[in-house]
């Protein structure tokens, strides 16, 4: 089925989502094509950014989504979501200016509202009020919500705290920044795990390369959409086969995360015998600084120090002196730790909780020298009582 809008010809385009851990198609983004009268295809973007007033804005919006819920039926599959684009003018006027629509629509297809996905675009809006009933609406009728492009432009965590999407879409932007900068890399999948703990499923849009998709399986993101796995097509009646290259990608991924495991634990290793010497020798009564020596003098050691089972640091941090020599004086009012309390973090509680056992984190922002770290730790009894050893190793 194609629609007509003024003189153009609308039809629906459709592209596939892919869920990572089911390896296959969960859904499909439903896209608009456009052709003029002589069969001359024309962008999206020409027809929707033109200035037009916002009832015709609202019936080209729904002349799209009736077209593309009409068109989905002919794909042969009751179960997967159909992802519908929902314009700005919509969200801020649609139901209250307009009337309902869309559960007639719904009705009229005989199409169940839980199949629906609507995406909410990501962009300033001073229409919160409009915005959370527009969102309140579809959330009735029983669709997901989930808020596109996050990450790009005008993007903020208040827009997930409000709306409580059940998926978010990270722009491409991301991937595009984490395959030139490995820092951002390393952060990506912190983000995805903020996500995650806010409610949300997260999908990857745009993924157009092998070293994409790499990233995005590492970032522990849940669903996939780009060229990369399948681009848009307009034949509904035979769709293009399904991507069968997620089996070979996990096992590439498996692969590459036990080669660095491998190598974490080769790194760990070469510590290992000198923080347990470090540990016999604080037993036996030696002082922090002659206990601490050899393993301060190593290349990888930034510092060493002691905490007790409250969490509170036992007297100064020693510095390996390699260290001093490229510290950041900026973050100087940060390096008197004398009496800290560092009960917060993971890696003291997980050492209380577990004596005698060697601790070792997850690569972290260190405060007291503002540089990524990997934190050795170990409970034990000395002389004076329980305390734990602390070494810190340049991530």
């Amino acid at each position: 089925m194609t629609g007509k809008f003024n003189s153009l010809n609308l039809m629906t385009a459709l592209q596939p989502i892919y869920s990572l851990a089911h390896k296959r198609v969960v859904g499909h983004e439903a896209l608009v094509r456009i052709k003029e009268e002589g069969g001359a295809s024309i962008s999206p973007a020409t027809l929707f950014d033109q200035k037009r007033s916002a009832a015709e804005t609202i019936q080209l919006d729904r002349l799209c989504r009736f077209i593309h819920i009409h068109n989905y039926r002919i794909i042969n599959n009751s179960i997967n979501w159909l992802f519908l684009n929902l314009s700005p003018i919509t969200i801020s006027s649609g139901k209250k200016t307009f009337g309902s629509y869309f559960s007639e629509l719904l009705e009229f297809h005989d199409f169940p509202p839980h199949r629906i996905v609507i995406e909410v675009v990501e962009h300033p809006t001073s229409e919160t009020d409009q915005l959370m009933e527009t969102v309140a609406y579809f959330k009735e009728l029983g669709c997901l919500i989930a808020i596109d492009d996050f990450g790009a432009g005008h993007s903020n965590f208040d827009r997930i705290w409000t709306l409580r999407p059940d998926i978010v879409k990270l722009d491409r932007s991301f991937m595009v920044k984490a395959i030139r900068d490995p820092q951002i890399r390393q952060i990506l999948p912190g983000i995805v795990t903020l996500l995650h703990q806010a409610g949300a499923l997260l999908l990857m849009e745009g993924v157009e390369t092998r070293d994409q998709a790499m990233i995005a399986i590492e970032s522990d993101v849940d669903f996939v959409q780009g060229f990369f796995f399948g681009r848009p097509f307009t034949n509904l009646k035979q769709p293009p086969p399904e991507f069968n290259g997620l089996d070979h990608l996990l096992v590439d991924f498996k692969s590459e995360f036990h080669r660095n495991e491998k190598e974490s634990r080769q790194r760990i290793e070469k510590h290992r015998t000198l923080f347990e010497m470090a540990i016999s020798k604080l037993k036996a009564g030696r002082e922090m600084s002659a206990a601490c020596r050899d393993m301060l003098s190593t290349l990888e050691v930034v510092r060493c120090y002691l905490i007790d089972t409250d969490g509170i640091q036992i007297g100064q941090t020693l510095v390996s002196s390699i260290y001093k020599a490229m510290k950041d004086k900026r973050f100087s009012p940060l390096e008197d730790a004398n009496s800290a309390d560092w009960f917060r973090r993971h890696y003291l509680r997980r050492a209380i909780y577990h004596p005698d056992q060697l601790q070792v984190t997850r690569p972290y922002l260190s405060i007291t020298g503002a540089h990524m770290c990997v934190t050795l730790s170990m409970k034990f009894t000395c002389l004076d009582g329980d305390c734990i050893l602390c070494c810190d190793l340049i991530a």
